[in-house]
């Protein structure tokens, strides 16, 4: 199957749960560390492809939930740069398979990508503790 880069938060739940289904489907997994990695607009760009710029934010983050952040106001600069500055708010997981770079855990999206086994229950990036 496919060797995925696997970006998460360490001790989430959800991002278990997502490595968990991918380890089963047959794919090898490199986990890293999200949150320590060392960003930059270059490098995290491509995660998001053409996905409008809120749906880059991570919808649990405190600053998101708070509403101390107008998503909808930002450019794609001040977007990456404050996802930079604090990557809590980077929707997760990021995932690199070969060329192809996603952000987010759409499971269709994902099966139609590198191929999932079912499951009973979907699996999504939705923050599991909510």
């Amino acid at each position: 199957m496919a060797k995925v880069v696997f970006y998460e938060k360490p001790g989430c739940v959800g991002n278990a749960r997502q490595k968990a289904l991918l380890i089963a489907s047959g794919h090898e997994l490199e986990v890293r560390n999200l949150l320590s990695e060392t960003w930059t607009p270059e490098t995290l760009r491509p995660f998001f492809g053409s996905k409008p710029i809120p749906e880059w934010f991570n919808a649990s983050s405190p600053k998101v939930k708070a509403g101390a952040i107008d998503l909808a106001a930002l450019t794609e600069n001040s977007a990456l740069a404050m996802m930079i500055e604090d990557p809590l708010l980077i929707r997760r997981p990021l995932m690199q398979a070969g060329d192809r770079r996603e952000s987010g855990f759409d499971q269709t999206l994902v099966d139609a990508w590198i191929g999932l086994r079912p499951t009973e229950a979907p699996i999504t990036d939705r923050c599991a503790m909510e």
